[in-house]
């Protein structure tokens, strides 16, 4: 019935790593490739993804390793098991930055939530705009003056500037209005289907 927001990525590594910015960090990365290992959260997961696309940008590849959850790949991030991740905003904005490296935000734009941390455009890689987003649905067959009701609910809802607020502080951006209808949310998820399903197809990965 609406989208109702996204949040992207951010490309972290552990503290020791050399590379101080997105470009020395893909340079190390080519060097290093066979010793490199990243994290995510399931085969298939933003995570995950967000890394095959990174190799895909980048040219080569590394060990992926896989987790119960995101705070348990973060663990051994911390503890210097792994050597990158791809992780959100919320897993990441207690530590400082001698406990990791934040090197790019998967986006176009900054987080309002973390304006210091450039975009991967802005870094060396343009174009990688990776989100996990939001989306409200009805049963299919749910008659149109219901889902019309809903959407305006929602579309007043994102509007309110306490709950603007409260979203941002999460890293979770809201889409303009012209993007909170139904047949926008539909488009939204045919362009992000056919965006994802040959990188998912080409990387082999299976439902679990």
């Amino acid at each position: 019935m609406a989208l109702l927001g996204s949040s992207p990525n951010l490309i972290v590594a552990r503290s020791t790593v050399p590379a101080n910015d997105l470009h020395e960090l893909m340079a190390w990365l080519k060097v290093n490739s066979e010793k490199v290992s990243q994290g995510h959260n399931g085969a298939g997961s933003g995570q995950h993804l967000c890394g095959i696309a990174l190799q895909n940008k980048i040219g080569v590849r590394w060990q992926f390793v896989p987790y119960r959850g995101g705070a348990l790949a973060m663990q051994d991030l911390l503890g210097g098991r792994i050597d990158l991740l791809c992780t959100g905003l919320g897993s990441s904005s207690m530590l400082s930055s001698e406990q990791i490296k934040r090197y790019a935000v998967t986006a176009a734009t900054r987080l309002v939530a973390a304006p210091e941390i450039p975009t991967v455009d802005e870094a060396g890689l343009p174009g990688l705009h990776i989100s996990a987003w939001y989306g409200l649905y009805a049963p299919k067959g749910t008659p149109q003056h219901i889902v019309g009701k809903v959407n305006t609910a929602i579309v007043s809802a994102l509007a309110d500037l306490t709950v603007r607020q409260r979203l941002a502080d999460l890293a979770v951006e809201i889409p303009p209005i012209e993007q909170q209808t139904p047949e926008a949310l539909a488009l939204f998820q045919k362009a992000e289907t056919e965006k994802w399903w040959p990188i998912v197809k080409s990387a082999n990965i299976k439902a679990e």
